[in-house]
């Protein structure tokens, strides 16, 4: 697994990250690890986000099933106003 140094952090950036880290109960280079997941996704998140989007869309562009062997709503209202 690779090492990343960082150098020269802003103050007032290195307190912001500190202070989230804290506020998580988490070292700052788990929140700084965290941070970088959260914001540059891996070749493999990438693929899986791709293959959901494809599958989202093939759900929205099917048709809706029609109104099957059951009653509408209105119709069992109106059969139970009838009794």
């Amino acid at each position: 697994m690779a090492t990343l140094y960082i150098e020269n952090v802003p103050d007032e950036l290195y307190d912001a990250i500190r202070g989230k880290a804290k506020a998580r109960r988490k070292s700052i280079a788990a929140e700084v690890l965290a941070v970088l997941e959260q914001n540059f996704p891996t070749a493999r998140e990438l693929k899986a986000r791709r293959e959901f989007l494809r599958r989202v869309k093939r759900l929205q562009s099917a048709t809706p099933p029609g109104k099957g062997p059951f009653p509408s709503t209105e119709e069992m209202q109106r059969e139970d106003r009838l009794r």
